[in-house]
């Protein structure tokens, strides 16, 4: 990042880290926005956004921004794992449990798909 400050993919890439494997959020949103300011076409960087606004207590804003790229990603397992857990957390359960199944039928063995599950809805899980 020193030599390139403007590489949206590792602009993502450490925010996204730093968001789901640290309680540095504050930090994680600043440069996951920097990301999408530079490429916000990209459903992994909204992915990002959607999960640090998540981690923020966020919610409504990280269901606009996971929704989106969802959608934008035609079903992509992770981006469904953590669609699924605000879902599960505004309690539109239902919902979630149909992106979850979408998701376990696209990839079964999706390690942070099956984490998820088993927090939240083990009984998804075949």
């Amino acid at each position: 990042m020193e030599r390139d400050p403007n590489n949206a993919e590792a602009l993502n890439a450490l925010g996204y880290t730093l968001a789901d494997r640290t309680d540095r959020h504050e930090e994680a949103l600043e440069l996951i926005e920097r990301a999408v300011a530079l490429d916000g076409n990209n459903a992994a960087y909204l992915d990002s956004l959607g999960w640090v606004y998540y981690k923020l207590g966020r919610y409504e804003e990280a269901l606009e921004q996971l929704d989106r790229a969802y959608r934008m990603s035609s079903g992509d397992t992770e981006i469904g794992a953590h669609l699924g857990e605000v879902l599960w957390t505004l309690n539109q359960r239902e919902r979630a449990r149909e992106i979850w199944l979408e998701s376990l039928e696209a990839d079964p063995d999706h390690a942070v798909l099956r984490e998820t599950l088993r927090r939240l809805a083990p009984e998804l899980l075949p």
